[in-house]
C-alpha cells in the first residue's frame, strides 16, 4: 500500500483525547473497586479495615475523576467548534477524546472500520464457512465510548429501542449482537449529525412499524 503520512490533530484534539483515555481507565477501576466491594462479604468475612480500605480507593478514584472531567469540559470550553459538537453529542467526553484525532475527511464506513465494528467473514476453502463476526480490529477505545450510550439508547429512545427490538425479534441476533448493530448504527448517525450540524433525528435512524 502507498505510505499515507499520519497528519498530526492539534493541541486540543491530543489533549481531549489524553483526558478521555484517562478517565476511561479510571471509570475501569471504579467498576472493579466496586465490583470487590460488593464481592468480599459474600465469600469471606473480611475485616472492616479491608471494607473501608476499597471504600476508599472508589471516592479517591470518584475525586480524581470528577478532576480530570473538569479539566477536560473547561479544555472543551476554550473553542466553540469543541463545545457545539460536545453539546450535540450529549456530553460525551471520551466520544469526542477519539474522533477529534482522526482524519476529518474519513467516512462512516471508514468510522465503523477503525472503531472495530464493522463484519468480517470467515472461510477456509469450500469446508469452512462461518458466520460473520465484529472484526474488533479497531480502535478499543472508540468501541467503549459507544457501548453505555448504545444501551442507554435502547431503553431511553424509541426509535433505538425500535431498531433493537426488530434486530431481535425480526432477524434473530442475539442481545450482544443487537447492541453491536446499534453501536454501529449510532456512530453512522454520529458521524451525520456532526458532519450537517443537525441534530439527531430519530426517524431517520429507524422507522418505527406504525409510522410506516
Amino acid at each position: 500500500m502507498p505510505f499515507e503520512p499520519w497528519p498530526r490533530r492539534d493541541r486540543a484534539a491530543l489533549e481531549l483525547r489524553a483526558y478521555a483515555r484517562r478517565l476511561n481507565a479510571l471509570t475501569e477501576a471504579r467498576t472493579q473497586a466496586k465490583n470487590q466491594l460488593h464481592a468480599l462479604p459474600q465469600s469471606t468475612t473480611p475485616p472492616a479495615l479491608i471494607l473501608e480500605e476499597v471504600q476508599l480507593a472508589i471516592d479517591e478514584t470518584n475525586a480524581r475523576i470528577e478532576r480530570l472531567r473538569t479539566a477536560a469540559l473547561a479544555l472543551i470550553a476554550t473553542e466553540a467548534a469543541l463545545q457545539d459538537a460536545f453539546d450535540r453529542l450529549t456530553s460525551a467526553i471520551q466520544l469526542m477524546g477519539e474522533w477529534l484525532v482522526l482524519p476529518p475527511e474519513r467516512r462512516a464506513k471508514q468510522w465503523v472500520a477503525m472503531a472495530g465494528l464493522d463484519p468480517r467473514h470467515a472461510t477456509s476453502g469450500t469446508s469452512v464457512n462461518k458466520k460473520p463476526r465484529l472484526s474488533q480490529a479497531g480502535n478499543r477505545y472508540l468501541r467503549g465510548a459507544l457501548s453505555m450510550p448504545a444501551l442507554s439508547a435502547t431503553r431511553h429512545d424509541e426509535h433505538v429501542k425500535g431498531y433493537y427490538r426488530h434486530l431481535i425479534e425480526d432477524r434473530g441476533l442475539k442481545k450482544i449482537q443487537a447492541i453491536c448493530a446499534v453501536m454501529r448504527q449510532l456512530l453512522h448517525a454520529i458521524h451525520g449529525l456532526l458532519k450537517t450540524g443537525k441534530p439527531f433525528d430519530g426517524p431517520r435512524f429507524y422507522v418505527l412499524p406504525q409510522a410506516a
